[in-house]
């Protein structure tokens, strides 16, 4: 049994790693840790956890981490995990990271959109997490740079695409929508009752910092320059992302050949649903779950190819992708303590 171990646990994604982990067969958690919280029982803060987990927050220390845990997940926001994160492993703690401090193997990428990295060192030695990619990297991986949600829903159907040179990588338009819980639990005006329901907003048009996390993997994955323009938007849900991704043909295809293409690359991966022909994913049939599910169609008036991809930006996006790289990290099944279907409604 696998010590776990959650620092940032009150955050939203460190809630939904705790009620997942509650249930998976292979690890035990034995260390959640908070500042805000220290002290309280983690079901005082999330009562709907009560009867599942008895667990006393703790502040961070890093001899606990050690004496306690195998593996940490760290829910933290950008900036402190890389203070943390080379203590953990210098004591043989592997860790995977929910923020963005690990994602980018060039420090100057980062820099120009967070702060100043402090652990430059441990880029080349951090594997990004986007599990049906990079699997054979990631299990044998100490340091994981988990994706974010945006990039995991956008590059998912792109990906494939890129790599058989289907389509001019000069061309995409990524549009996507997300939940509320997104943002996170911080207190936000943007993102009070009063100012969410009943709107739909684009926002950090032209500026969003996962803009150049995509266009890094893609043109990783592509062997070759990729240019995105990446516009979010916050809808009115409590969670639930979708991807509405428009791309430029460079060959004749029709539906048949895109889902195809997409079929073969993840006929293997678990998580990744391709729909058929006229069919579209919907937020509502991959919600509470690790599935992303995928849907295409070439507009017969532009030639257009039209991407269209929905994940749980909590799940898929954040901290079922995180237990999905632990499996793998652990040299489990991946789909270990992950597999139940989405809510059906």
């Amino acid at each position: 049994m696998t010590r776990i171990g959650v620092i940032g646990a009150t955050g939203y994604t460190g809630a939904e790693l705790i009620r997942m982990l509650t249930g998976h067969p292979d690890v035990k958690i034995t260390l959640l840790t908070s500042r805000q919280y220290s002290g309280v029982r983690f079901d005082e803060v999330y009562p709907s956890m009560a009867g599942f987990t008895d667990a006393v927050l703790e502040p961070y220390a890093l001899e606990s981490v050690c004496e306690k845990t195998d593996l940490v997940f760290t829910a933290l926001p950008h900036k402190l995990p890389m203070e943390i994160i080379p203590g953990i492993l210098k004591n043989g703690v592997k860790v995977i990271d929910l923020s963005a401090d690990f994602r980018f193997k060039d420090a100057a990428i980062y820099e120009a959109y967070y702060q100043p990295h402090t652990a430059p060192d441990l880029l080349d030695k951090s594997v990004y997490g986007l599990c049906e990619v990079y699997a054979d990297e990631i299990r044998k991986a100490d340091l994981v740079g988990n994706p974010g949600c945006y990039p995991t829903c956008a590059m998912l159907p792109l990906i494939p695409l890129l790599k058989e040179r289907m389509i001019d990588p000069g061309s995409i338009i990524a549009d996507s929508k997300s939940g509320v819980s997104g943002a996170g639990r911080s207190l936000s005006l943007t993102t009070h009752f009063c100012e969410a329901t009943e709107s739909f907003k684009a926002y950090k048009v032209g500026s969003h910092r996962h803009a150049p996390e995509i266009e890094a993997i893609l043109s990783r994955e592509s062997g070759q320059s990729v240019g995105l323009t990446f516009i979010p938007h916050l809808i009115p849900m409590s969670r639930g992302m979708l991807t509405t991704s428009y791309a430029v043909l460079t060959k004749k295809a029709t539906d048949r050949d895109i889902l195809e293409i997409l079929q073969n690359y993840y006929r293997k991966r678990f998580f990744i649903r391709i729909l058929e022909e006229n069919r579209m994913p919907d937020t509502q049939h991959v919600r509470c779950s690790n599935f992303c599910d995928i849907g295409c169609k070439i507009d017969p008036r532009s030639g257009r190819l039209i991407l269209v991809s929905a994940i749980d930006n909590l799940v898929k996006g954040a901290s079922g992708q995180a237990i999905q790289n632990m499996n793998l990290m652990l040299g489990l099944n991946e789909t270990r303590g992950l597999d139940h279907p989405p809510y059906p409604v």
